[in-house]
């Protein structure tokens, strides 16, 4: 087989695709690039990848350091244990009232109350609405919806302290957006969080007013805060109804110091934690399902859900944080920056894909990539910056699959086009060593020799020239196809390669292109080579059959093996080469092949050397012919003729 055709098959491959490699991978990157990109921007647009970015947010966020907790706040958690001591809930009014009164005597600067009082809670109706009457007490009420009826605030309580306690969650159950104003039919409501960050930093000098960037925009201060859009950050089909913005959570836990409903009204709180201090009266037992999941929900059992009063005191928090602290408000980029953000991380993919062929190599270099992306959009969202990280990491993931796939399925089909250029003038064997070493092939030109230990079959027939003068050259043609066709056949189920054909013979080698390392796997190969001699000679009797009843000449055969070291690998110049085995091995085939011609009794000869026959382990029957002087070696040889099989060998045989 001419290693030249495989040169022809990358040559006509090349001028299929009509350009240079350097072209090429440039060309595949850039197409890939935007196809993949246009894709995922519509499948973002569609939201299909919100929840991937929602999940990426949650995790940035856990993996953000706890901030102390706010001194500016203090919770007063009403806990299972305070309700199992009161005996009742909801509590009565007499005890939010004492709860009220015994705070107000340490100079709060607001307090809110997370609690429903629509209706009386006897006793104590009277005590507690002198104390809902202080100036600094916020009460609270929930928007009415087409789920239910709402709940009215508490009768009496002037509207400037009266605010909204309902949260806003994601699709997925999650609370990651805080609701600032909500429109009535009869007005707008301010957020329970909101009003108590307006009622604390009045006492700063600091009021609402409209926004530098939209007089729309509520600032305070010089911070404006600017309202979410359905498709702000990485949201695309959120609801954002009303005036939210994104919460910044301080902390998973300890957002402010904590005390107990039972503390308050034994008043054993330090004074220091109340004085000044926006108090915020909420229920943190879970028997009061107020409790809400959180972006730290699924990374710890501990905070699985976070109760309301807390939720509302990160938000006074951010509040408060932004204005007095100066800390950054969410941001996020214009669509136009997020596409070419996304499209630059989906170039990196597509180029490394298209640029490395080592899976391994690839596969560690898409590893880096998209832990940089990672590290890079962690980096920002310590920035307080949400930018897209699924869509990129996604578009680095799926255009790196489609390059190797495209690679593969390519590589599987040029291997196909190959083997079948390669298998009409040689073995499947030796088209697939080439294929394996092609990268070698067409950079040096040739296959490096291999030094193997084989087996070398040689056959020809006997007395050729004679039956050639019989015959018609187009009927010789068709006849002596015929007889080779049928051998090939032998060579091929005896797992034997045919190398070549010599006119009216061929040379057949047992155990290439794969080298054999064991003494075990040389002896499987030269029984094979005889058991295929001896195949043929059945063979031949019946073709002579058939051509003796077809009135075409009958032959006789004779065949040469030999076992021994060998060197296979590319022969010939630079405008043609082949893949051959060479080696004294070879040659000693060939002579024993040609030894003697005229001495032959039967269709088909079959000659030895020692050197295979101890491989054979008495399988089969031998005739010793001696050391013999064998043309063109100084050596002699010891030959053996193989006459048949032994009994015990046959395949019909049976043990006894």
């Amino acid at each position: 087989m001419t290693v030249k055709l495989l040169h022809q098959f990358w040559h006509r491959w090349g001028r299929l695709t009509n350009l240079p490699a350097i072209v090429l991978v440039p060309l595949a990157i850039g197409t890939t690039s935007a196809v993949v990109t246009g894709a995922l921007l519509g499948v973002r647009q569609l939201g299909w990848l919100q929840p991937l970015e929602l999940a990426s947010y949650d995790q940035m966020v856990q993996s953000r350091p706890d901030q102390p907790p706010d001194a500016r706040l203090l919770i007063v958690a009403i806990t299972e244990a305070d309700i199992k001591a009161q005996k009742r809930w909801p509590l009565s009014d007499s005890t939010i009232a004492t709860a009220l009164q015994k705070l107000q005597q340490q100079n709060p600067r607001v307090i809110g109350l997370d609690l429903y009082r629509d209706l009386p809670q006897a006793p104590g109706n009277a005590e507690l609405s002198k104390q809902l009457q202080q100036p600094n007490v916020i009460t609270i009420t929930k928007i009415q919806d087409t789920d239910d009826f709402g709940v009215d605030p508490p009768p009496g309580v002037p509207a400037d302290r009266i605010s909204f306690n309902d949260i806003v969650s994601d699709p997925d159950g999650v609370i990651r957006r805080s609701l600032l104003f909500a429109n009535t039919d009869q007005a707008t409501l301010y957020s329970f969080s909101l009003r108590l960050a307006i009622a604390y930093l009045q006492h700063q000098g600091i009021a609402p007013q409209s926004g530098l960037l939209d007089e729309t925009n509520l600032r305070l201060g010089t911070a404006e805060f600017i309202p979410l859009e359905s498709t702000s950050g990485q949201y695309q089909t959120v609801d954002a109804r009303g005036y939210q913005i994104l919460l910044n959570y301080r902390s998973r836990r300890n957002v402010a110091h904590q005390v107990t409903l039972t503390q308050v009204l034994d008043g054993t709180v330090d004074p220091n934690w109340v004085k000044d201090k926006v108090v915020l009266i909420g229920t943190t037992a879970r028997s009061a399902k107020d409790t809400f999941l959180t972006p730290y929900s699924h990374a710890e059992a501990q905070t699985a859900s976070m109760p309301g009063v807390v939720i509302h005191a990160q938000v006074v928090s951010q509040f408060l944080s932004t204005v007095l602290d100066h800390q950054p408000l969410f941001w996020f980029w214009s669509d136009w920056v997020e596409d070419v953000w996304i499209w630059v991380w989906v170039v990196m993919g597509a180029s490394l894909a298209w640029s490395i062929r080592h899976p391994l190599g690839l596969c560690l270099a898409i590893t880096i990539a998209t832990t940089a992306l990672l590290i890079s959009c962690d980096a920002i969202f310590q920035q307080e910056g949400w930018v897209p990280t699924a869509a990129p990491l996604v578009g680095v993931i799926v255009v790196a699959t489609l390059a190797v796939s495209y690679r593969a399925q390519q590589s599987h089909r040029q291997q196909m086009m190959m083997m079948k250029l390669l298998g009409q003038n040689t073995s499947p064997e030796i088209a697939t060593a080439l294929w394996k070493s092609r990268d070698r092939l067409l950079k040096s030109g040739k296959l490096p020799g291999q030094r193997l230990t084989a087996t070398m079959l040689f056959t020809d027939i006997r007395n050729f020239s004679t039956v050639s003068e019989q015959m018609l050259p187009e009927h010789l043609l068709d006849w002596l196809n015929e007889y080779l066709g049928a051998i090939t056949q032998e060579v091929k189920a005896s797992q034997g390669i045919i190398n070549k054909f010599t006119g009216d013979g061929l040379l057949a080698v047992f155990g290439v292109p794969v080298n054999r390392t064991t003494p075990v796997e040389v002896s499987h190969d030269a029984r094979l080579a005889v058991e295929c001699a001896l195949a043929m000679g059945d063979r031949l009797q019946q073709l002579n059959q058939d051509w003796q009843a077809r009135g075409l000449p009958t032959i006789q055969m004779r065949v040469g093996i030999f076992t021994g070291p060998i060197v296979a690998g590319s022969l010939g110049g630079k405008d043609r080469l082949e893949y051959g085995v060479i080696g004294d091995s070879v040659n000693i085939a060939s002579r024993l092949e040609s030894y003697a011609k005229e001495r032959q009794s039967g269709v088909c000869r079959i000659l030895i050397a020692r050197e295979t026959l101890v491989h054979l382990q008495d399988i089969f029957v031998v005739e010793p012919w001696g050391r013999l002087a064998l043309k063109g070696k100084q050596q002699t040889v010891d030959v053996y003729q193989v006459l048949g099989r032994t009994e015990n060998s046959r395949p019909d045989s049976t043990e006894s």
